[in-house]
Protein backbone atom coordinates (compact mmCIF):
# COMPACT_ATOMS: atom_id res chain seq x y z
CA UNK A 1 0.00 0.00 0.00
CA UNK A 2 1.75 2.61 -0.93
CA UNK A 3 1.25 6.80 -0.43
CA UNK A 4 -2.62 7.87 -0.86
CA UNK A 5 -3.29 10.80 -3.43
CA UNK A 6 -5.97 12.30 -2.05
CA UNK A 7 -5.96 14.95 -5.50
CA UNK A 8 -7.89 11.98 -7.38
CA UNK A 9 -10.77 11.37 -4.78
CA UNK A 10 -13.97 13.05 -6.48
CA UNK A 11 -17.08 13.76 -5.16
CA UNK A 12 -20.24 15.13 -7.76
CA UNK A 13 -21.78 16.04 -3.94
CA UNK A 14 -21.65 16.24 -0.41
CA UNK A 15 -23.83 13.30 0.18
CA UNK A 16 -20.75 11.39 -1.68
CA UNK A 17 -18.34 12.74 0.63
CA UNK A 18 -20.60 12.15 3.56
CA UNK A 19 -21.29 8.02 2.24
CA UNK A 20 -17.32 7.74 2.14
CA UNK A 21 -16.62 9.60 5.49
CA UNK A 22 -19.07 6.70 6.57
CA UNK A 23 -17.35 4.00 4.54
CA UNK A 24 -13.70 5.37 6.00
CA UNK A 25 -14.81 5.28 9.76
CA UNK A 26 -16.50 1.84 9.64
CA UNK A 27 -12.97 0.75 8.90
CA UNK A 28 -10.95 2.52 11.38
CA UNK A 29 -13.28 1.42 14.14
CA UNK A 30 -13.21 -2.04 12.87
CA UNK A 31 -9.10 -1.86 12.08
CA UNK A 32 -9.11 -0.42 15.90
CA UNK A 33 -11.00 -3.05 17.30
CA UNK A 34 -8.66 -5.50 15.67
CA UNK A 35 -5.18 -3.43 17.22
CA UNK A 36 -7.74 -3.72 20.75
CA UNK A 37 -7.69 -7.52 20.96
CA UNK A 38 -4.39 -7.35 20.06
CA UNK A 39 -3.20 -5.37 22.96
CA UNK A 40 -5.57 -7.94 25.42
CA UNK A 41 -3.72 -10.70 23.75
CA UNK A 42 -0.14 -8.92 24.98
CA UNK A 43 -1.19 -8.73 28.15
CA UNK A 44 -1.06 -12.87 28.56
CA UNK A 45 2.52 -12.51 27.18
CA UNK A 46 3.94 -9.81 29.53
CA UNK A 47 5.61 -10.62 33.27
CA UNK A 48 5.03 -7.61 34.90
CA UNK A 49 3.31 -4.14 35.22
CA UNK A 50 6.66 -2.65 33.74
CA UNK A 51 5.83 -4.72 30.43
CA UNK A 52 2.27 -3.54 30.32
CA UNK A 53 3.14 -0.03 30.54
CA UNK A 54 6.69 0.15 28.63
CA UNK A 55 7.55 3.96 27.31
CA UNK A 56 9.55 3.11 25.54
CA UNK A 57 7.39 1.15 23.14
CA UNK A 58 5.07 3.28 23.47
CA UNK A 59 7.47 6.48 21.78
CA UNK A 60 8.77 3.88 19.43
CA UNK A 61 4.54 3.30 18.12
CA UNK A 62 4.51 7.40 18.26
CA UNK A 63 7.20 7.67 16.18
CA UNK A 64 6.17 5.11 13.54
CA UNK A 65 2.52 7.03 13.63
CA UNK A 66 4.06 10.78 13.16
CA UNK A 67 6.13 9.18 10.12
CA UNK A 68 3.21 7.02 8.12
CA UNK A 69 1.46 10.43 9.38
CA UNK A 70 3.68 12.23 7.01
CA UNK A 71 4.30 10.12 4.46
CA UNK A 72 0.40 9.35 3.62
CA UNK A 73 -0.25 13.56 3.65
CA UNK A 74 -1.95 13.41 7.52
CA UNK A 75 -1.28 16.04 9.99
CA UNK A 76 1.22 14.08 12.37
CA UNK A 77 0.78 16.47 15.28
CA UNK A 78 -2.96 15.15 14.98
CA UNK A 79 -1.90 11.60 14.17
CA UNK A 80 0.12 11.68 17.40
CA UNK A 81 -2.54 12.95 19.87
CA UNK A 82 -4.94 10.47 18.51
CA UNK A 83 -2.47 7.60 19.20
CA UNK A 84 -1.48 8.95 22.39
CA UNK A 85 -5.26 8.94 23.34
CA UNK A 86 -5.67 5.41 21.90
CA UNK A 87 -2.46 3.91 23.82
CA UNK A 88 -3.23 5.35 27.13
CA UNK A 89 -6.68 3.96 26.78
CA UNK A 90 -5.57 0.27 25.19
CA UNK A 91 -2.71 0.40 28.27
CA UNK A 92 -5.72 0.51 30.84
CA UNK A 93 -7.82 -2.16 29.04
CA UNK A 94 -4.42 -3.99 29.38
CA UNK A 95 -3.42 -3.45 32.79
CA UNK A 96 -7.00 -4.39 33.68
CA UNK A 97 -6.32 -7.53 32.32
CA UNK A 98 -2.90 -8.05 33.03
CA UNK A 99 -4.13 -7.63 36.97
CA UNK A 100 -7.10 -10.41 36.08
CA UNK A 101 -5.21 -13.12 35.23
Amino acid sequence: MGYLNINNMICKNLDEVRANIDRIDNEIIKLIAERGKYVVEAATFKKDETGVKDSSRVEKVIQKARTKAVEYGADPDMIEALYREMIARFINIEMAKFQNR
